[in-house]
């Protein structure tokens, strides 16, 4: 049983009263549930960052729980049980720079823990991750997700950033969630034209003409407080949802601020395995370079194992000339499904208005 809310902790004692065996209670507010805690058995519980008195803690240890601390020295929180958001990643940026955000000072974190050895730190770094895996799982639940990836050079004044942006209006305003991997240039239009399928057509020219003052992310600054005068327009509360699955692991690559939530990992290899090989949603590549291209192969590997009659997911390749001439994976993937299954679920289209009729009209 796991709980992560005050609520769900009293619900679950109101239906089983001072029964906490095996729970998994994470970072809940607990400082006034004490008498609770001292009367429940808590055999083979877990407490993962939770409030708790020193007395209380030390009581819930000696009857068997296993409690891990809260950890306040972190630029982020191990136990958090939710996905994150724009605001709270670029906290305060009207007023200071993106340097002295959270986003930032999680990636510098992260930056000096590789340059040490150091074992409380991979056990945060694993907790934090599995934390947000979890909540991500939860948060795509019941819902026909699409997954747009491509190169984050992009810029916003390009005409492919425009299309990226109304291929994802056009998938949001279709029913499905777009989730990319949550950086600038392609990822940031698609987030962005899911943020805005509510509105009018013209909202996207008027939302990138004030993006366009922040080409790119020389001055992630700038950038940033663009995309956050965009969300001051065209309020939140309006807006349609996305989803962003980056990773601290870029810090090239600060998250874009049109998501609705962000799942934002520690390591990259924790964010692939979820998003290229867990995952069951269908993948849209748009045209991109080395990781675009280390992407694309990552996530065609389960499908050439993936057995006929068990294959869930479809992989599209948006570009004919990028992905034949420039960078020709292509040619590599219609190799790899020949005679196997994984033939009928790659496609190549050249355009994004090809992609999104593919989308929209089979599944």
């Amino acid at each position: 049983m796991e709980i992560e809310s005050l609520a769900a902790f009293d619900a679950h004692l109101r239906a089983r009263p001072g029964d906490l065996t095996g729970c998994r209670i994470q970072a809940v507010e607990l400082a006034e549930r004490g008498w609770e805690l001292r009367s429940a058995d808590v055999t083979d519980a877990v407490f993962l960052g939770c409030t708790l008195s020193e007395s209380v803690a030390a009581d819930l240890r000696q009857r068997g729980a296993l409690v891990f601390p809260q950890a306040p020295h972190l630029p982020f929180d191990p136990y958090r049980a939710s996905l994150y958001t724009p605001q709270e990643l670029y906290e305060g940026i009207e007023q200071k720079s993106y340097e002295q955000t959270p986003d930032a000072l999680a990636h510098a974190w992260g930056r000096e823990r590789r340059e040490r050895e150091n074992v409380l730190d991979d056990v945060l770094r694993g907790l934090h991750d599995d934390a947000v895996a979890d909540a991500l799982g939860r948060y795509v639940a019941g819902k026909r997700v699409v997954g747009v990836i491509g190169g984050h050079a992009l810029a916003r004044d390009s005409f492919a950033f425009h299309q990226a942006a109304r291929l994802g209006r056009a998938l949001a305003r279709a029913g499905m969630t777009v989730a990319t991997t949550g950086g600038p240039g392609a990822m940031e239009a698609a987030n962005l034209g899911a943020y805005l399928a509510p509105q009018a057509d013209s909202a996207l020219d008027d939302a990138i003409s004030v993006l366009e003052r922040a080409r790119g992310i020389d001055d992630v600054t700038a950038w940033v407080r663009a995309a956050f005068a965009v969300r001051g327009t065209f309020p939140a509360t309006g807006a349609g949802e996305s989803l962003a699955v980056p990773t601290w692991s870029h810090g090239h690559q600060p998250p874009n601020a049109f998501a609705s939530g962000i799942a934002k990992f520690l390591g990259r290899a924790a964010r692939d395995d979820w998003f290229l090989d867990k995952s069951r949603f269908d993948l849209l590549f748009l045209p991109g370079a080395a990781g675009t291209v280390r992407d694309i192969l990552q996530a065609a590997e389960p499908l050439y194992y993936t057995p006929i009659g068990d294959q869930t997911r479809r992989i599209i390749l948006v570009g004919t000339d990028h992905w034949t001439r420039r960078f020709p994976v292509w040619p590599l993937m219609r190799a790899l499904s020949y005679s196997r299954p994984m033939a009928t679920t790659i496609h190549l289209v050249d355009s994004t208005d090809e992609a999104a009729t593919l989308l929209t009209t089979v599944h």
